[in-house]
């Protein structure tokens, strides 16, 4: 039986490690222990040495040849750096740190020409950096874990900023509706007080009781019409006041053209006025006729108000869609509701000059999502494209699907993103806004949102006066990863 040949491991002496610029203040004993323990790698040129993802199990310094560290960000490899310098070094580079951060290599390293290695193994890595340098550590370590603490506090900043526009938003529009309702009834209450006080002259004998009858009808006839009233241009609206308020100041009635545009708001003409109070009596003409301008104005006002409480209702049904509060878990939604709430709650942040258009898919089926979290990404999409057009232009939102993606499309008519930057704008805290205006976090918390919690893609496509913003999500459910 043929014993099998196993290959001598190649080592670099000490004296040879001290010609790298890493090692080079280290003492003898230092450097014989690196040496004992390190060893001399060969890789081939377009040879992977180690890739992104993978668990960390060495620290790598070149001694010959041309490198490349890459990294894969959103589906595009990004070229790092590219060296040829003797003694660059790569890999399990936070070994030292132990469990307390997930030890896995954080890009590719890739050999472009045959090249040669010092490799050390990630556990006599964090060794010599404990031992030998404790006060580095200690810095080392608070600079690491305390950037990652002001990446978390910097990230829930981001969030309590957006909430916070976003509830301004909402309350600015909450606002509207809701002074109106005010305004309309305090006006409602005065207007039942005077029907009141019509209802008083009736029993006192001074109206014609025996008309009540009448004049009941003809109340519920002017509300059937103001019911169906058309609505009238503003040159229409002035021509029947003008000729409303000549037949009222003819028929002797007091504040004829006070009375004439609640009549002609509420769709009643002289013809049909005259026809209604045909038979009666100057003064329970006159009578008759403020009945039913309270009548008709009490029924617009009871419409303003019913339509202010129904746009309150549309508001606050549009904030539970856009939070998503009874939706928590992963569950069907349907994209286009998300998409309209979204636009709800960021209404007040429109300018006057920019069109919203809608390219819905009628057969859009509804996607196994978070709700809550999906609605956050519109947010960002829409809010940097009404950055970017600066004012003016037009926001197209667009959704398809094929069997298995569902696509929706945020497109936006603004000066375009420059190609150089293109490749970052999804790398945390990277942003083309001025100081103060942008931490960076919002397409990073989009893409993470899409690509790790849903399974999902984003993309991007842009030149000036089109940038499209593709955001891919599977019809199939899949559970969320941890990296959120």
């Amino acid at each position: 039986m043929t014993t099998p040949e196993v290959t001598p491991v190649q080592r670099l002496g000490p004296d040879e490690l001290r010609t790298l610029f890493l090692f080079e203040a280290l003492d003898d004993d230092q450097l014989s222990w690196l040496a004992e323990c390190g060893r001399v790698e060969s890789r081939k040129a377009s040879e992977a040495v180690y890739s992104q993802g993978e668990n960390a199990t060495c620290f790598f310094v070149l001694l010959s040849g041309t490198i490349i560290l890459s990294r894969r960000l959103h589906g595009d490899d990004i070229e790092l750096t590219r060296t040829d310098q003797r003694g660059a070094y790569g890999g399990a580079s936070q070994a030292y740190l132990g469990d307390r951060v997930d030890q896995v290599y954080s890009s590719t390293m890739l050999a472009v020409t045959d090249v040669e290695l010092f490799v050390l193994p990630a556990v006599k890595f964090a060794t010599a950096v404990r031992t030998w340098f404790p006060m580095a550590l200690h810095l080392l370590e608070g600079l690491f874990l305390g950037t990652q603490a002001s990446n978390i506090i910097i990230g829930e900043r981001e969030r309590l900023v957006a909430l916070g526009s976003l509830t301004a938003g909402l309350t600015h529009e909450l606002n509207n509706p809701a002074a109106a309702a005010v305004r309309a009834t305090q006006t409602l209450r005065d207007r039942v007080t005077g029907m009141r006080h019509k209802l008083a002259l009736v029993a006192d004998g001074r109206v014609d009781g025996t008309r009540l009858h009448q004049l009941v009808e003809m109340q519920d006839a002017a509300v059937r019409r103001a019911a169906d009233a058309l609505q009238l241009s503003a040159i229409e609206s002035a021509d029947a006041e003008d000729e409303l308020g000549e037949w009222l100041e003819e028929a002797g009635l007091d504040r004829a053209w006070d009375i004439a545009p609640v009549l002609v708001a509420g769709g009643i003409d002289a013809a049909w006025l005259a026809d209604a109070t045909d038979g009666l009596s100057d003064d329970n003409r006159r009578a008759a006729i403020g009945w039913l301008m309270y009548t008709v104005d009490t029924e617009m006002l009871m419409g303003e108000i019913e339509d202010a409480v129904r746009r309150i209702s549309g508001l606050v049904d549009a904030a539970r869609q856009y939070s998503q509060l009874d939706r928590t878990a992963q569950q069907p939604v349907d994209i286009h509701e998300l998409l309209d709430a979204t636009l709800v709650i960021l209404r007040a942040k429109f300018p006057a000059d920019v069109r919203v258009v809608k390219e819905y898919d009628p057969g859009l089926p509804p996607v196994p999502a978070y709700g809550a979290e999906l609605n956050q990404v519109w947010t960002n999409l829409i809010d940097n494209a009404l950055s970017a057009m600066d004012g003016s232009g037009t926001l197209t939102l667009a959704t398809s699907h094929d069997d298995c993606h569902a696509y929706v499309e945020i497109r936006d008519t603004g000066t375009g993103i420059d190609p150089d930057v293109r490749p970052r704008i999804f790398e945390p805290f990277f942003t083309t806004k001025p100081v103060g205006q942008g931490t960076g976090l919002g397409l990073d918390i989009s893409y993470r949102i899409v690509v790790n919690k849903h399974g999902g893609d984003i993309r991007v496509e842009s030149h000036p006066g089109d940038t499209r913003f593709r955001v891919s999500l599977p019809f199939a459910p899949r559970e969320a990863t941890g990296d959120q």
